[in-house]
């Protein structure tokens, strides 16, 4: 781009800018002829897909900011109306980050300046509450301004329809034509009121509806600790604890409260490494049968279990654990229906459903998806999310699943049994399922490109000694799926899924090996097989993929 068209464009975004903030920053780097960080910011524009928009705090639309939220609010306003759902309303939630508060307020102006009707959630709330009201409330469609277990300085747009779902294709596409086609900010209609600021009694009837997750009667004795991890969870899951009568959890003081700094955590992502760190220091003195953690928006649900072998006495389960532990949990409560999961989750779900005698579907990643599904009773993908009451929030909700994990501890409590010993049960009767990941942060996104490039010209015959029976392009599609950037492998015992992350500037590979098991005695030796297969897998597949 030209020095003074470039100029000129930054300008003209300057001009329109609602934010004293941005204005400020934006103004500070014409003044300055940073010509670098304005290139960075005016590159294009954020892209809104399925996962809505995502991106860092800033100026120019390259960037998360008012004026960026009020073109997408237009957009959807636009598109809404454009389908008959003219005077419709539309839910609004937020989270705790920087400027959340600020973007839900801008989307509730534009939906009422559109001639629609916008209520928005009282105060930052867990992103379940706002896929719960949808339904609850017979709107058109929701959003819900988070991102989730990203860095502190991004935010993020999640639109829902309807349904309760998240957008999938074709919406994105056609949501996206629309913002593409909003003109100058000053032609978008804002009032200054006009929408409703919905009261606790839409949260209330979410937490009367968490009860239904549980059974009647059900011990509830286990104790545990719980972080939100500076997000939003604490005051919704310990009221919802309270409810069905379990022990009050003991919370990680230094991250109980919503700070959008989350200052004692690198990323405050229950998964990356150090982020529980204080939760189990909490644990180690209280002493509870789990920890459970939210991330900040409280759709995910992560658990770790005593386990002397650990270090520190603690071990987090993998997302595949708590994904099988609670499906053997609702088969043995004599569920039917459909259990869900995606293509990157353990094929563990689908043996424990074949033996139930109940469905089984794999979809593509995300709760997008998995939601979608026909007879939908249980769904799970490996990154702690969790679908366990898919008639009252059709989206993962990590508020339910830590109830309903923490009802299956407490049944195993009372027979002197543990999660662990519920994982060695399975084991037995469907083979070790061990499961791995080899993710890689990037600065750069060709490096990402360049290595799915390089798997689809020279793809891997043999990872770990395995041969490799068939190999998928899944950006072709399937039979079953439709087309994603990503590859899967079949091995011999194992499979191999490989994609971008769709949030984060990540590659994703999820690893799955399955050693059979005899009985009880033999579970150290597969244990140690399946860890010693991971290791070559993820060898072998970051060599093949020059990563």
């Amino acid at each position: 781009m030209q020095h003074d068209d470039l100029v000129t464009r930054a300008r003209t975004w300057l001009a329109e800018d609602p934010d004293p903030e941005t204005r400020a920053e934006l103004a500070g780097l014409i003044d300055a002829g940073d010509l670098t960080a304005l290139a960075d910011r005016f590159a294009g524009t954020l892209q809104f897909g399925t996962a809505g928009l995502r991106g860092e705090i800033g100026a120019g639309p390259m960037r998360m900011n008012r004026s960026v939220v009020i073109r997408a609010a237009a957009g959807l306003a636009a598109y809404l109306k454009a389908r008959g759902r003219s005077g419709g309303l539309v839910v609004i939630g937020y989270d705790a980050r920087y400027k959340s508060a600020d973007f839900a307020r801008d989307t509730a102006a534009v939906m009422t300046g559109a001639g629609m009707r916008a209520a928005v959630l009282p105060r930052p709330l867990p992103t379940p509450v706002l896929a719960y009201a949808i339904r609850h409330l017979g709107a058109v469609a929701g959003v819900e301004v988070t991102a989730s277990h990203n860095p502190p300085r991004d935010n993020g747009y999640k639109v829902y329809l309807g349904d309760g779902s998240q957008i999938v294709s074709p919406a994105d596409v056609e949501i996206a034509a629309e913002i593409e086609a909003v003109g100058p900010l000053g032609g978008v209609t804002r009032p200054e009121s006009g929408w409703e600021i919905l009261g606790e009694d839409v949260l209330d009837a979410y937490l009367a509806r968490t009860d239904a997750v549980l059974s009647p009667g059900s011990p509830r004795t286990a104790r545990t600790v719980y972080t939100a991890m500076h997000g939003v969870g604490t005051s919704v899951l310990t009221a919802a604890f309270a409810r069905a009568g379990f022990p009050e959890p003991v919370l990680v003081a230094e991250q109980a409260d919503p700070d959008p700094a989350f200052p004692t955590v690198a990323f405050p992502n229950p998964e990356e490494p150090g982020a529980m760190d204080l939760a189990f220091a909490t644990a180690r003195r209280a002493r509870p049968d789990i920890v459970v953690a939210n991330d900040p928006d409280a759709d995910r649900c992560a658990v770790a279990v005593p386990d002397p072998a650990a270090g520190g006495g603690w071990r987090m389960l993998r997302g595949d654990e708590v994904g099988a532990l609670l499906a053997a949990h609702l088969v043995d409560r004599g569920v039917t229906g459909v259990f869900a999961e995606s293509i990157v989750s353990s094929s563990l779900l689908g043996r424990i459903a074949g033996k139930a005698g109940l469905g089984h579907e794999e979809t593509l990643t995300g709760f997008k998806w998995i939601a979608r599904v026909d007879g939908l009773r249980y769904g799970y993908e490996e990154a702690l999310g969790y679908c366990v009451d898919p008639d009252g929030v059709r989206d993962k909700d990590g508020i339910t699943a830590a109830l309903l994990i923490t009802e299956l501890a407490s049944a195993l409590k009372e027979k002197g049994r543990t999660l662990l010993d519920l994982l060695d049960d399975l084991a037995v009767e469907h083979g070790l399922h061990a499961t791995d990941q080899l993710s890689v942060r990037v600065e750069d996104l060709s490096v990402i490109a360049d290595a799915m490039r390089r798997l689809r010209e020279n793809p891997p015959t043999a990872l770990a000694g395995l041969p490799v029976t068939s190999a998928e392009d899944l950006s072709r599609g399937t039979d079953a799926l439709p087309p994603t950037d990503g590859l899967r492998y079949h091995l011999t015992g194992a499979r191999v899924v490989v994609r971008p992350s769709g949030t984060e500037p990540k590659l994703k590979c999820y690893l799955e090996v399955v050693v059979p098991v005899g009985s009880a005695d033999e579970l150290p030796a597969a244990a140690a097989k399946g860890a010693e297969l991971l290791a070559g897998i993820k060898r072998d597949l970051a060599v093949a993929a020059g990563i």
